[in-house]
């Protein structure tokens, strides 16, 4: 086994900065040390965005956001690593999911593209990289994602209470921790990614803080029965999706129905829209005792608000209370997965993927120092 100390690193669908997370991991521990959010640069963050939402770019343009990632990433690494007084050596490997700009898990060529050059890091820090995750589980006929819920199992999962992990980054995604039965995960659907592109057209802010416009707006019904009405909600797990398909052009192909509505309002209406449904995926599948929070949208109180209210019976609560930070699960996520890798032990679920089988993930970029002469 490749125990030792890991850092992850995961930039999610929000684009609200580059997580990065220090742990010491065995086969039976997951220990985080320490962590670290790394500012993303405003331009680089609109050009991505520009790219997931389908703006068509030259190959020269899909190189310099690939290699500018990679450069972020590494600088978020170093930075950690500075903090932490830590050098190469004291690092086994660096865990990178990269950054998503793609994600088209159905279809005769099903793909997936996640970008920022890992040789820009192996390069930078002189510590070997684990990255691609997500390619191996779908040419094994897996949707490539989720990842976190084989993690979620192995630091979460309880003998007797059901637990379900809730993830809200852009897109929020769900792990079913059910005793005696497959975990299983899936995306639900958007979790902030419309919330923050609403409120960045309408007042230039990434994100709204504490819910407070949602809070100033009023539910318009007929709007969030619309937008369920949407055929990919009742879409049979496996299943996960992104920025590609719930984007700006989405909403506005919504709201077109609704001319002259105020913008806080469909806001709110926003807010509901992925309360509901997850929401409706906990019921669909029996409910739970505990309903464990992470991500970003953790951190919104009227989402979490509106959870509790549609979950009677369920505590609504953040995975910080269960010892893990809701804000670095996913980069800690990815940590685990590049011992996983390197210890030549499998990363997907196929109960949740729907791949054949189950697989090491990754690609690893070897650092000089793993092969020294």
């Amino acid at each position: 086994m490749k125990s030792g100390r890991y850092i992850g690193v995961m930039s999610g669908t929000s684009l609200d900065g580059v997580d990065v997370v220090l742990a010491a991991i065995d086969e039976n521990m997951v220990a985080q040390q320490a962590s670290y959010c790394h500012p993303m640069p405003s331009d680089l963050r609109q050009a991505v965005l520009a790219m997931c939402q389908g703006q068509s770019l030259t190959l020269s343009q899909l190189g310099q956001l690939d290699t500018r990632l990679g450069r972020l990433f590494a600088e978020a690494v170093l930075t950690l690593m500075k903090r932490e007084s830590l050098e190469a050596s004291d690092i086994v490997a660096i865990g990178c999911h990269g950054q998503t700009v793609w994600h088209e898990p159905l279809g005769d060529a099903a793909n997936t593209l996640q970008i920022g050059d890992n040789n820009q890091i192996v390069a930078a820090t002189g510590v070997t990289v684990v990255g691609d995750f997500r390619r191996r589980d779908m040419a094994l006929g897996g949707q490539g994602a989720p990842l976190v819920p084989a993690f979620h199992q192995a630091l979460l999962m309880d003998a007797v209470e059901r637990r379900m992990v809730l993830n809200i980054g852009g897109i929020a995604n769900l792990s079913l921790l059910l005793p005696g039965q497959p975990v299983r995960g899936y995306d639900t659907g958007p979790g902030n990614m419309l919330l923050d592109a609403w409120i960045w057209r309408n007042q230039g802010k990434p994100y709204d803080s504490d819910a407070q416009w949602a809070r100033s707006g009023t539910l318009i019904p007929a709007m969030l029965e619309n937008m369920l009405s949407d055929a990919w909600f009742a879409l049979p797990p496996p299943k996960s999706t992104g920025r590609e398909y719930f984007n700006a052009a989405w909403l506005e192909q919504h709201l077109r129905h609704f001319p002259g509505v105020a913008a806080q309002d469909v806001q709110a209406t926003l807010n509901e829209l992925t309360a509901v449904t997850i929401a409706q995926q906990v019921q669909l599948n029996d409910g739970c005792d505990r309903l464990l929070v992470c991500g970003g949208g953790s951190h919104n109180p009227l989402l979490m608000a509106r959870l509790a209210a549609h979950l009677p019976g369920t505590e609504v609560t953040t995975t910080d209370v269960a010892g893990i930070s809701g804000d670095d699960m996913e980069a800690l996520a990815f940590a685990w997965l590049a011992f996983r890798t390197l210890s030549g032990l499998p990363g997907n679920l196929p109960a949740v993927t729907g791949a054949r089988e189950k697989s090491v993930l990754g690609a690893i970029y070897p650092a000089n120092l793993l092969y020294p002469h």
